[in-house]
């Protein structure tokens, strides 16, 4: 596995109490020193002890002792301040922003200079969904996109794998590490994945230590969704409600439209007017009325319009198509 000095000095930061993605991207550019690291650490860390440069050396160690594990599941760890290292898209508050990601694949899916695009949903997405989904993701990757997904079941899935079929390229964010694979029922795509060079990628080292923190991961991965997107594309998802239904692809959503990231969502009024599956998107359309919206009628010209926008360019500006009163 592959990592330069920065990346591992970069790692051990975070390790630290009161050390998070905040304060590293405010204090750090990459490529300090270790004193430097270290002196910013004792002034700003929560430890009850003080650290010194050699505990410091002593704890990459141990860092480096852990990512043996990743040996032949990981191509490399990247950290701010490697040359390499994916610029994300949009307007992201420090606290949000990367810092660090593990990889396994062609890394330069990442950059900003190629066309990203990601498509979620919902698990269980009915037949209908599935096919036209499929139907968009070949339009995407025919226009040049490559496709953006959380390999989860259903909607994810679906993505990944017609991104495949139809010879493009497709990125997986996981919420596990490398060697763990989430959901396991998936592993297969993951690999097929790899040898059609595309990628895997997380920030994540270690297996989660209960069922909290990994719940809090998936809202982490569902956030790089947004950020490594040039636009979010929804199939179909539940609303929030008081019975208990909720969705990362509303978490995602969310992200993008706080970091200015172009939202569309595939929704046809006739067919999907009474279907509780496609909830979230009524309401984001009812929320925001420039939203864009991808149905039959419209999805060749419209996916052409949504590969062809810079959000990085002009991130407050969304695509208007077929909008009507719900």
């Amino acid at each position: 596995m592959i990592y330069t000095e920065n990346a591992i000095n970069i790692l051990a930061t975070k390790t630290y109490k009161g050390i998070g993605r905040a304060w590293i991207t405010k204090n750090l550019k990459g490529n300090e020193s270790v004193d430097t690291i270290v002196s910013l650490l004792n002034v700003n860390s929560k430890e009850d002890y003080p650290i010194t440069t050699e505990e410091f050396e002593k704890n990459k160690k141990r860092l480096q002792t852990t990512l043996k594990k990743l040996e032949g599941f990981s191509d490399g760890l990247v950290a701010i301040g490697d040359e390499n290292f994916p610029h994300f898209r949009g307007k992201v508050k420090n606290s949000e922003q990367p810092i660090f990601l593990f990889y396994r694949g062609d890394l330069a899916l990442l950059q900003a200079t190629n066309k990203n695009i990601a498509v979620i949903g919902l698990l269980n997405p009915d037949s209908d969904t599935e096919l036209f989904e499929k139907e968009v993701v070949s339009e995407l990757v025919k226009n040049g996109a490559t496709i953006i997904s959380g390999l989860a079941l259903g909607c994810d899935a679906i993505a990944h794998r017609q991104a495949l079929i139809s010879n493009g390229k497709t990125v997986a964010i996981l919420p596990s590490p490398l060697n763990n694979i989430l959901p396991a029922t998936n592993k297969e795509l993951a690999n097929e994945i790899l040898i059609k060079n595309g990628l895997l990628v997380t920030e994540y080292y270690e297996d989660a230590n209960s069922k909290m923190e990994l719940g809090g991961r998936y809202q982490e991965r569902d956030r790089l969704q947004a950020l490594f997107s040039d636009s979010i594309i929804l199939s179909a998802s539940y609303a929030k409600n008081d019975k208990g239904n909720d969705s990362g692809s509303r978490l995602a959503m969310e992200y993008a439209l706080n970091y200015s990231i172009p939202r569309a969502v595939i929704y046809d009024q006739e067919k999907n007017l009474n279907n509780p599956k496609y909830d979230l998107s009524r309401q984001l359309i009812r929320e925001q009325k420039d939203i864009t919206i991808i149905n039959r009628n419209n999805y060749i010209e419209t996916v052409k319009k949504i590969v062809s926008n810079n959000p990085l360019i002009k991130s407050n500006e969304n695509i208007q198509s077929n909008l009507f009163d719900l």
